[in-house]
């Protein structure tokens, strides 16, 4: 078997973060793009003398457009490197939960993801790729460092000159040193997943006509949302629409919000709709989940399952703890407190979960951009958060609605929203943060439309597990009653900056909860702007998501 050395100028690029590299097809089209950022992967998770022969990497995607070309193009170079085993989802696919599952159940090296999360697909559209340490979690900083480091000095990569492999069918084939495993990409995790819940109960909710709209947006949880909605549980034939991973994913913008599942929304607060609706993303790590005429945000999903998750018999012996990123409510807080459980408030990013979960620290975890997940994996996952919340309903014998109200009964209510404006041009961007940063140590003791500032600073956070310290993790500002206004840049997107402002307020127990919650925070709101400036500076008259 021939073995191609081929030349190449360095990498010159962007520093990959926690979610990988994330750029639009054309760019991963480029002659040498993909090959030169598989092969400082390679050469930074390699063994000194050996790099990465012997060793054994898992590899699969979300099957949006170009995936199956880059796996192939990741044999062949795994093929060249001398490394002894690579477990490949069949036809390229594995969703991210399903990857972090895998890793951890073979004990591999860790692996490679391709996937752009909950970006568009297609030709025109967004790819991405990123390394999950031994385990199943994303790369941390120090070793996404060592990447970058590799990325400034490659000039060359090795790739075996063979024609594609077949990956449409599972079994092992052997190239070189190399044995390929093809693998059902579906089994492992519902295997996983049969260990945590209690499927017989789920399966008798849906004999008794309990009816659920899953939404898969044809993007890569189709499959297991099949499999295990429809085949092992029995919801009826029907349950899951869009459930076949295409290319461009439909057309659908991948990501479970009010905005882009409006369809499911709009059947949700419909005259027929169902018991449950639920929806996941691109890659199958977020979710969404309704009742009818009731979203349940992110936060609160969080704060419900983590009081409810002692009804499923994975976690019947209790939670060591739960943590959030700093964005999202602290509706949690309260349910940890109460359960006298450790809370972790953490920086945007599944990482810093990992080392609680590694360490048993947390139990849940969750984001308010609609992750959510446990120690089973080490990535949050959209199906398993479902999965969850089906457990609950069939455990306690009530709708999702009165579920959520005696929640809030107990725990009082934080009235929260999400305002993204997406791809602003970058220095607009800049000069926003900028601006709210330079004015924090004027801000505490400030009257903002009627309100008084407590506390402004920006959010830094010390690992309890290893003592790793990140600064510059989001703006905040706090004000006299608790309410708090949040400002932070996201990372997730290919074109230009999108800024995130988060507004939280508390109601008490015995407080009103029924407002909406655009309403409850109108003037949050107004003071957000006045301190942020974002419309102002953005030349935007509203945000383009709200959420």
């Amino acid at each position: 078997m021939q073995i191609d050395h081929r030349h190449s100028t360095a990498f010159d690029d962007q520093k990959p973060g926690t979610s990988g590299l994330r750029k639009k097809v054309r760019v991963f089209q480029r002659p040498h793009y993909l090959e030169n950022f598989v092969s400082a992967i390679f050469a930074a998770i390699g063994r000194p003398g050996t790099g990465v022969q012997g060793m054994r990497l898992v590899v699969g995607g979300d099957g949006r457009f170009h995936n199956d070309q880059a796996v192939q193009t990741i044999v062949k170079m795994a093929v060249a490197a001398g490394i002894a085993e690579l477990i490949v989802g069949r036809d390229g696919i594995l969703s991210t939960p399903a990857a972090s599952c895998v890793i951890r159940k073979y004990g591999t090296d860790g692996g490679i993801v391709l996937s752009a999360s909950h970006n568009p697909a297609g030709p025109d559209a967004d790819f991405g790729i990123k390394f999950n340490v031994p385990n199943g979690g994303p790369a941390p900083e120090a070793v996404t460092e060592r990447i970058y480091a590799q990325t400034r000095r490659v000039d060359g990569y090795a790739i075996a000159a063979i024609d594609d492999i077949d990956i449409s069918r599972a079994g092992t084939q052997t190239l070189g040193s190399t044995a390929i495993r093809v693998i059902d990409p579906v089994d492992d995790y519902l295997e996983l997943m049969r260990s945590l819940f209690d499927f017989d109960a789920i399966r008798a909710l849906f004999a008794n006509g309990f009816r659920l709209r899953f939404d898969a947006l044809s993007a890569v949880t189709g499959p297991y949302a099949l499999r295990i909605l429809e085949g092992e549980l029995g919801a009826p034939a029907g349950t899951v629409v869009n459930g076949t991973p295409l290319p461009d994913f439909g057309g659908h913008h991948p990501d479970p919000n009010p905005v882009h599942a409006h369809e499911l929304f709009e059947l949700m607060f419909g005259p027929d709709a169902p018991d449950m609706g639920a929806a996941s993303d691109g890659d199958g790590d977020r979710n969404i989940v309704l009742g009818r005429a009731c979203y349940v945000t992110p936060s609160d999903s969080l704060a419900v399952l983590a009081a409810n998750a002692r009804l499923a018999p994975g976690y019947s012996d209790g939670l060591s703890g739960v943590a959030r990123s700093m964005p999202t409510s602290a509706a949690v807080d309260r349910v940890a407190e109460a359960l006298g459980i450790e809370c972790h408030e953490t920086p945007t990013g599944w990482k810093f979960f990992g080392s609680l979960l590694d360490a048993g620290r947390a139990t849940i975890c969750g984001e308010e951009s609609a992750g959510t997940g446990s120690n089973h994996v080490r990535e949050k996952d959209g199906l398993w958060a479902v999965l969850l919340w089906l457990n609950i309903v069939a455990a306690r014998k009530e709708s999702i609605a009165d579920i959520l109200r005696a929640h809030w009964r107990r725990y009082g209510r934080n009235y929260y929203s999400r305002h993204d404006y997406e791809a602003i041009d970058s220095d607009v961007a800049d000069r926003v943060i900028d601006a709210l940063r330079a004015d924090l140590a004027r801000l505490p003791g400030r009257q903002v439309d009627g309100l008084r500032v407590s506390e402004a600073l920006e959010f830094s956070y010390v690992d309890p597990v290893d003592g790793s310290r990140s600064d510059g993790q989001g703006l905040i500002v706090r004000f006299d009653d608790g309410a708090r206004v949040v400002l932070r840049r996201s990372g997730t997107g290919t074109e230009g900056a999108t800024l995130r402002l988060y507004i939280e307020r508390y109601e008490p127990a015995d407080g009103r909860h029924d407002l909406d919650p655009q309403a409850a925070l109108a003037e949050l709101i107004d003071a957000a702007e006045a301190i942020t400036g974002i419309r102002r500076l953005s030349g935007r008259d509203t945000p383009d998501v709200i959420t």
